[in-house]
């Protein structure tokens, strides 16, 4: 395994994000990953996904918002994510030495992602995987952050938990099946997860099987990308 720190120039250059660089021997992916709203790339479910998807040979290279780089609480404004998104796709195609790239995050993370993607093509970038989709606010069920995602051509995946406050399933399964219409989409359902992926101990599940679960999806997806490809 090769873990190092990177430094990510954003935009113009006049400002620099952390990222972690994880390669497991044998990679066959290079997952971009960013974090949620409230937490960045050290949180342990951070952590926890870059090492289970080591194990299924997916290297990830983890990166810092500005605003979590610089300790502020208030998210930076919209195109400054999407430039870092950008900023962090670049970095990526540098360290991945022929790897094929995937990109995504953690709600907030996947969100900009998948809006950098809308917008034009994150060059390498084969699909798309979102971990915890934040399609609305909690308690006010909408769609209207998912209309975007009519506009994205890449192939994705959604992981969502039926706990989740910020994804009522009553409205993501039949979002998932509009945008199968256009292209390569798929939904995992995760039986007990909440938007941070935890699951209650009356599950019988402790978290490390939620994430081994998570890993092991985004592989075999990973894996039906090449079979289609070849």
């Amino acid at each position: 395994m090769i873990e190092k720190k990177v430094k990510i120039s954003v935009g113009d250059n006049l400002r620099t994000v952390s990222a972690v660089l994880m390669i497991p021997s044998k990679a066959r992916w290079l997952m971009i990953l960013a974090h949620g709203a409230a937490a960045g790339m050290e949180h342990p479910f951070m952590a926890g996904l870059a090492r289970q998807m080591a194990e299924g040979k997916i290297a990830t290279l983890r990166y810092q918002f500005p605003y979590m780089e610089e300790g502020k609480k208030s998210v930076d404004p919209r195109p400054v994510l999407i430039e870092t998104v950008r900023s962090a796709v670049a970095a990526a195609r540098e360290q991945a030495k022929g790897l094929p790239l995937l990109a995504g995050g953690k709600s907030l993370g996947g969100r900009m992602t998948s809006t950098a993607a809308s917008q034009g093509v994150l060059p390498g970038v084969k699909g798309l995987v979102f971990f915890g989709f934040p399609l609305h606010a909690p308690g006010n069920p909408g769609s209207e952050r998912a209309e975007h995602l009519f506009k994205v051509t890449l192939p994705m995946l959604f992981l969502q938990g039926t706990r989740d406050a910020l994804a009522d399933l009553s409205l993501m399964e039949p979002l998932c099946k509009k945008l199968q219409k256009q292209g390569r989409v798929t939904l995992r359902i995760i039986d007990g997860a909440d938007h941070g992926f935890h699951v209650p101990k009356k599950s019988g599940r402790t978290e490390e099987e939620v994430l081994k679960e998570i890993g092991e999806s985004v592989s075999e997806w990973a894996e039906s990308l090449e079979l289609r490809k070849e």
